[in-house]
């Protein structure tokens, strides 16, 4: 930042700091501003709580007319995130209010557990790793065992739904195990043989979904695509719950139409009981988890980090990481 020794401190509020976890530091951010840590602030008590702030920094929380109009003082909003769709952005554009995202900061953190819930449904390793620990290996008098089937990935095709710097992370990491790579993106790939989403969903044996959610994304796994898929064929989202159509999903699986699906974010958060994944959560090919694919603690520093020189930056008159312009 500019020299402020005659200036106050910039007033900055996080509003959901549990969702940043308790093992990562703040100090970078208390360095430039003047902090307050809400662990969790719910829908009514938004308002207030920003209502003085300069600075808000959330997470997951949704940010919009409703909320954002009592702010005085409010100059820049900042997602611990890439993903902004939690963020009213046309609000923001016509009251002067700056949005910053974080970018790349997630890139290996969710890259890695992509592959973890591939490997894990292509092994099927609940089905071995219980046989194991309820003494069944132990009691069966043979060396091994070979069911249920599992396949290798060398060979297969490995369709990815939205090859920005996670998903080409996730393409290099499929080419190393032997796979074909496809990717479904708005503009040609030059290094991987671009394709539509039809075709995507019909050629793949995996199917990893790494696209922002927007208008053009919303739905876009919808019931008529994932009945296009391969009777085993792998499905992962570690991108937003909306993309996909979360019914069509688990009647997929249920019927024996898909080979497994492991998903780590939902429509709702946390995921409710009335969801229809919900229903099929403990399922031998289905693995569910809770929105943690970014949240190395590796990653969640850097994210933290990041937007402290986003804030450095937006009051030094610089565009960074700037959303709404």
């Amino acid at each position: 930042m500019k020299d402020t020794k005659n200036a106050s401190p910039v007033r900055a509020v996080i509003l959901d700091g549990a969702t940043l976890g308790d093992d990562i530091s703040f100090a970078s951010i208390e360095n430039c501003t003047d902090l307050s840590v809400y662990q969790c602030t719910s829908p009514d008590e938004v308002a207030d709580r920003m209502s003085d702030a300069e600075v808000v920094i959330v997470n997951k929380i949704k940010l919009n007319e409703k909320n954002l109009a009592g702010t005085r003082n409010l100059r820049l909003i900042c997602v611990a995130a890439t993903g902004y769709d939690n963020i009213d952005l046309s609000y923001c554009r016509s009251h002067g209010i700056g949005v910053c995202n974080v970018l790349g900061y997630s890139t290996d953190s969710v890259a890695q557990l992509t592959v973890a819930l591939v490997l894990q449904l292509v092994f099927q390793l609940g089905s071995f790793t219980e046989f194991v620990k309820n003494g069944s290996y132990s009691a069966s008098g043979v060396a091994n065992r070979l069911y249920p089937a599992f396949h290798e990935l060398a060979g297969k095709t490995w369709g990815i739904v939205g090859a920005g710097n996670i998903g080409k992370k996730v393409a290099r990491i499929a080419e190393a195990f032997g796979c074909r790579v496809i990717v479904c993106r708005r503009r040609e790939d030059p290094d991987y043989q671009t394709v539509d989403i039809d075709t995507l969903c019909r050629e793949s044996d995996v199917i990893t979904v790494h696209t922002p959610l927007n208008d053009a994304t919303r739905g876009l796994i919808s019931k008529e695509r994932i009945a296009m898929m391969k009777p085993s064929a792998v499905f992962v989202n570690v991108a937003r719950g909306a993309v996909t159509d979360e019914s069509a999903l688990a009647e997929a699986v249920r019927n024996g139409k898909l080979g497994g699906i492991g998903i780590d974010v939902y429509t709702e958060e946390p995921l409710p009981s009335t969801n229809p994944l919900y229903a099929i959560r403990g399922l031998p090919n289905v693995c569910l988890t809770p929105h943690m694919a970014w949240g190395a603690v590796e990653s969640r520093q850097r994210c933290i980090d990041e937007i402290a020189e986003n804030i450095r930056a937006f009051f030094d008159g610089e565009s960074r990481c700037r959303v709404e312009l």
